[in-house]
C-alpha cells in the first residue's frame, strides 16, 4: 500500500492541496501514537470535524476514503464528526467511488494505485475487485453523487461537499 509519508513530501504536499480544496485539514499525528478520530486504529486516517488526522504510515486510500465521507454526508452529521462517520449503504459506495475519482487528481498515486490498494485493504465487491466495481457496477454511486453535485456529468469533482452550493477555495 501506498503510504502518505513524512510532512514536506511531493504526495503529501498533493494530498494536503487536493484536502484543502474540500476545506479539509490535515494534521500530522506522531509515528507511533494513536491516530484520534481512526475508526479503524491506527495507521488509518481518522476525521473529526473538518481536521483528518493522519500519520506517516497512514496509506493513502485511507486519507482519500476518509475524507470522502466528509464530503458526502449531509451537512448535519458533519456538524457533529467525529471518528464515525455514519450513512447509508449507497453512500459509502458513494464515498469509495469519489475516492478513486480524486486519486486520479493525485499525480504520485492515480487511479490505478487506489484501485490496487483498496483490493489488498479487503474492500468487498460483487464483481470481485474494486475496478471491476467501479467500471461495471457503480451507477448508482455514480448517480447519488451526481444528484448531490459532487461530480459534474463527466464523472469529475465540481468540488463541493454536500448541502454546499458553491466549490470549496
Amino acid at each position: 500500500m501506498v503510504l502518505l509519508g513524512p510532512p514536506g513530501n511531493a504526495r503529501r504536499q498533493a494530498v494536503t492541496a487536493l484536502l484543502s480544496r474540500y476545506g479539509l485539514t490535515p494534521e500530522p499525528v506522531a509515528d507511533g501514537s494513536p491516530v484520534p478520530g481512526s475508526y479503524w486504529g491506527a495507521p488509518e486516517a481518522g476525521l473529526v470535524g473538518a481536521t483528518v488526522h493522519v500519520r506517516r504510515d497512514t496509506p493513502v486510500h485511507s486519507v482519500l476514503h476518509e475524507c470522502c465521507h466528509f464530503i458526502c454526508m449531509d451537512p448535519v452529521r458533519r456538524g457533529a464528526l467525529n471518528t464515525d462517520a455514519g450513512g447509508s449503504s449507497l453512500e459509502e459506495c458513494a464515498v469509495c467511488y469519489l475516492s478513486i475519482v480524486l486519486a486520479g487528481e493525485l499525480p504520485s498515486f492515480g487511479r490505478s494505485r487506489m484501485l490496487e490498494d483498496m483490493d489488498a485493504w479487503g474492500y468487498s465487491f460483487r464483481l470481485g475487485c474494486a475496478q471491476a466495481w467501479f467500471e461495471e457496477d457503480a451507477d448508482d454511486a455514480r448517480s447519488w453523487l451526481t444528484a448531490m453535485g459532487l461530480l459534474d456529468a463527466a464523472g469529475q469533482s465540481t468540488w463541493r461537499v454536500r448541502g454546499r452550493h458553491e466549490p470549496s477555495r
